[in-house]
């Protein structure tokens, strides 16, 4: 009984102060509050205070900041440009030209960014005037944008699966290395539905770019070159096993700033204005952590995340079944709220459910991540909806209706995932072999 009610008094006080538009993290702290004060003799205070500090002076979060402001400084400096210009003459000669640079430059950019958002803002502000000026279809280039961008989610370094392992206390290096092959299989299935896309409506494409020779499609890579250079160190480093994943990190800064330096597009206002962005970006995600350490002890002592994980044992559901439920859960929660809120607010209960039915946590991980994608570009509150929204000046429905071919691909994705658990729990193994 005790754990009905405290299940009521936590959605009730949740979705009251999330409506109220209060933020996300400070909604979680006030339920943890409330929680404490309600179900325990413990002093709220001195509880918020011990956990908070616990779980934002962890190392491994450190992790989080170096990687955002890697990303931020490929974003304002030229170093994003030029990725466009290398990518570019390979892309022509494929079923679909110009349309596959969204996702090949979303994969490349998401490799050393980790940000959804970045990800979309920087291939978006190249590609989109670009692609509309050949005369590609504009649901088309939209949609497959908005897709793409999600692959800054999965693809290492992904802020999300470090708060993830942050939550869960597990290697963010052996969930970052979990997410490198189904990334590049989902990156492989949005290129598929472009090709579908040039076979099957042969009327709406373009007329063709203007072919290059080989001598000038290797002349042009030669700005690929920096970026391939600083991912490969970057989970090269992490995959042999030479640095941990916040000393990658630190590495991929001094190489975004030594790259963006001798290109000489790095002066004063865009190293401030890098280190500024990281820091709000990081701040936002720290506070949102912050409230979901609290709030996972304060429903420890109510014995709610046990007591359910016992109800749903009693059920005998297959790993399959519980699988699917919370997948339909995810992609729900993700209407409202952002994929990291949706994971640290959720793992506290979860986490207990999936261990219980014998489901590996680092494949988990990596499911989470696929639906927390869809969640990006799903209304009300598909945060790539709102980015290109502001991009390109289309409705919000219209946004996201081009988005519904690349939402029925990550369902897609889920269904691989369980049909293969080894292509996320793969590389992990390596990892670990090395290690012993």
């Amino acid at each position: 009984m005790t754990e009905i009610l405290a299940t009521v008094i936590f959605l009730f006080s949740l979705f009251f102060l999330l409506g109220s538009s209060v933020w996300v993290g400070l909604s979680l702290i006030g339920v943890a509050w409330i929680g404490i004060e309600l179900f325990t003799s413990r002093p709220a205070g001195d509880a918020m205070i011990t956990t908070i500090w616990t779980g934002a002076s962890s190392w491994t979060l450190t992790a989080l900041p170096l990687f955002i402001w890697m990303g931020e400084i490929l974003y304002r400096t030229r170093l994003s440009e030029d990725m466009f210009k290398g990518l570019s003459p390979w892309m022509r000669w494929l079923p679909g030209g110009l349309l596959h640079t969204n996702i090949a430059g979303c994969t490349l950019f998401a490799a050393v960014s980790g940000s959804s958002a970045a990800t979309l803002t920087t291939v978006g502000k190249m590609s989109i005037p670009e692609l509309r000026k050949r005369g590609y279809p504009e649901y088309m280039i939209i949609g497959t944008l908005a897709g793409a961008a999600t692959l800054g989610l999965m693809i290492p370094p992904s802020l999300t699966l470090i708060v993830y392992g942050v939550s869960i206390n597990e290697s963010i290096t052996k969930l970052f290395m979990a997410g490198v092959i189904p990334g590049l299989i989902l990156s492989l299935l949005f290129m598929l539905y472009i090709v579908f896309w040039y076979f099957y409506f042969p009327n709406e494409r373009p007329e063709n770019d203007e072919s290059i020779g080989l001598k000038q499609m290797f002349s042009e890579s030669k700005f690929l070159l920096p970026i391939l250079a600083l991912v490969i160190v970057v989970i090269g480093s992490m995959y042999f096993g030479w640095a941990t994943a916040t000393e990658a990190a630190a590495v991929g800064v001094v190489g975004a700033l030594t790259l963006a330096f001798s290109q000489g597009s790095l002066n004063w206002e865009t190293f401030s204005n890098s280190l500024m962005g990281a820091t709000r970006t990081s701040a936002m995600i720290a506070l949102i952590l912050m409230g979901a350490a609290f709030l996972s002890l304060s429903m420890g002592f109510t014995g709610l995340p046990r007591a359910l994980a016992n109800y749903i044992d009693s059920l005998n559901l297959s790993p399959i079944v519980l699988i699917a439920s919370l997948t339909v859960f995810y992609i729900i929660l993700g209407m409202f709220l952002d994929g990291i809120s949706s994971v640290v607010l959720t793992m506290a209960i979860v986490e207990p459910m999936i261990r219980q039915a014998g489901i590996d946590v680092i494949w988990f991980g990596i499911f989470v991540v696929v639906v927390v994608e869809m969640a990006q570009v799903t209304p009300p509150i598909g945060f790539n909806l709102f980015v290109l929204q502001g991009m390109t000046k289309h409705e919000i429905s219209y946004i996201a209706k081009t988005a519904i071919p690349m939402v029925a691909l990550m369902i897609l994705m889920v269904i691989i995932l369980v049909i293969w658990p080894e292509l996320a729990t793969w590389l992990p193994e390596t990892i670990r072999q090395r290690g012993s």
